[in-house]
């Protein structure tokens, strides 16, 4: 079975070096500013990088977190590791609102209800800042 991020970028890269990159998930249309981090090589469970790989990744959420709340200032930011589709270590750094499509639940949850296209417009403009504010962000948590 081929393996999605091994084929292909995941999404609009943002920021990467010789070990992961940091993406925005432009498919995830009700969600501006959704990131994945993505390992570059295939692994299958974060518990298989050696100490130092696990770290620089977690740095590396850690990274986009920080740069979503600034540039975006969500109700909320959630985190997920699942791989149960793509297993290749990847964590999803997702920005919430309260009046988003699904929350409370999760963004893999039935809807609960619609957002207008003017608000998705606002985000997704905000959401062009990003690039920058991971950069930043990553500058400070590898240094």
């Amino acid at each position: 079975m081929a393996c999605v991020f091994c084929n292909e970028e995941g999404g609009e890269v943002l920021w990467e070096d010789e070990r992961l990159r940091v993406v925005l998930a432009s498919a995830e249309i009700d969600y501006p500013g959704f990131c994945r981090v993505i390992w570059n090589t295939h692994v299958a469970e974060f518990s298989d990088l050696e100490h130092a790989d696990r770290e620089h990744l977690m740095r590396a959420v850690y990274a986009v977190e920080r740069a979503q709340r600034r540039v975006m200032q969500p109700s909320k930011v959630n985190l997920a590791s699942l791989g149960n589709q793509v297993p290749h270590v990847h964590w999803h750094v997702i920005p919430r609102f309260s009046n988003d499509a699904h929350f409370p639940l999760p963004v893999w949850a039935p809807r609960q209800r619609t957002v207008s296209e003017a608000m998705l417009g606002q985000r997704r403009a905000q959401a062009t800042l990003l690039r920058e504010a991971v950069r930043q962000e990553m500058e400070q948590a590898l240094a």
